[in-house]
């Protein structure tokens, strides 16, 4: 299916611009995508939207939505919890569906508005950061190494991995274009294909809060039906976070792309869209 064109809106939250897109049909889904500060359409779901309205949030600190309060460490996950909440209640929502670093976002979220959602899409994402998953991340990344090291352009990735946070929005955009490639199951397998979504990706700079988030004792406190979804590859949001997930939320189910890295919907989406319509009973 084309992509359909988008309609976009802004509303003001706290006097601060909250932009986003609707495309699709259905149940109205809102979207929040990863990073922080990584740009929105990246996480753009055409098959999904054959059976979901999908409403795009723009994150704060990104493209042309507002900027939080200037401060050094404004975009701690909690910060972009009203945001989410204000998009989800002007737009009357029954999902949301949260992408890795949006995954934080959308569990918090669940924590404070406990009735609010008929069901949330927790998507290549974990319950904690942290010590823990950081070590994890840590051999995931030895993993991808190991097992694309026939790849040419392998260390160069790793590399960039390993080089110094940018301060600026360019440089964390050439950083995140570096880096992608480690993100998929094999991005060299099918280069031609993954290589415009490698390309238009962008981010721009922001900072958190420096605070760990951790919600493992608090995940059987989630009431709204929810599904975990990982990719079999995924080194920075290991599959076992999602399985964690799945197991800690009452009736929480669980579905693994087994070709995917951190992008299902990208690497396998048909096998994605016919998970989230499999949730929704469309």
């Amino acid at each position: 299916m084309p992509d359909e064109p988008l309609k976009t809106y802004s509303i003001e939250v706290n006097g601060i611009a909250q932009r986003f897109h609707v495309a699709g049909e259905g149940p109205i889904c809102v979207m929040h995508s990863g990073g922080p500060g990584i740009d929105w359409s990246y996480l753009r779901m055409p098959l999904v939207e054959e059976y979901l309205t999908a409403v795009y949030v723009e994150p704060v600190g990104t493209g042309e939505s507002g900027r939080l309060p200037a401060h050094p460490h404004g975009y701690g996950i909690d910060a972009y919890v009203p945001f989410l909440d204000a998009v989800v209640e002007h737009v009357g929502a029954s999902y949301v569906l949260g992408h890795s670093h949006g995954g934080f976002v959308a569990q918090k979220y669940a924590l404070s508005r406990p009735d609010r959602l008929t069901g949330l899409i927790l998507y290549g994402t974990a319950p904690c950061t942290g010590p823990d998953f950081e070590a994890l991340a840590q051999r995931n990344a030895e993993r991808q190494r190991e097992r694309l090291a026939h790849r040419p352009s392998m260390a160069e990735v790793l590399a960039a991995l390993d080089a110094d946070w940018p301060s600026t929005d360019a440089g964390a955009t050439a950083r995140i274009r570096a880096t992608l490639p480690l993100y998929f199951a094999d991005y060299w397998g099918a280069e031609e294909r993954f290589e415009p979504f490698r390309d238009a990706f962008r981010s721009w700079k922001v900072f958190g809060d420096g605070t760990d988030f951790d919600v493992r004792d608090r995940l059987g406190e989630i009431t709204a039906p929810t599904l975990a979804v990982a990719g079999t590859y995924d080194w920075i949001c290991d599959p076992s976070w999602s399985r964690e997930i799945a197991a800690g939320i009452p009736g929480g189910q669980y579905a693994e792309q087994t070709a995917s890295g951190h992008f299902g919907h990208v690497e396998e989406p048909e096998g994605f869209a016919e998970i989230i319509a499999k949730f929704i009973g469309a």
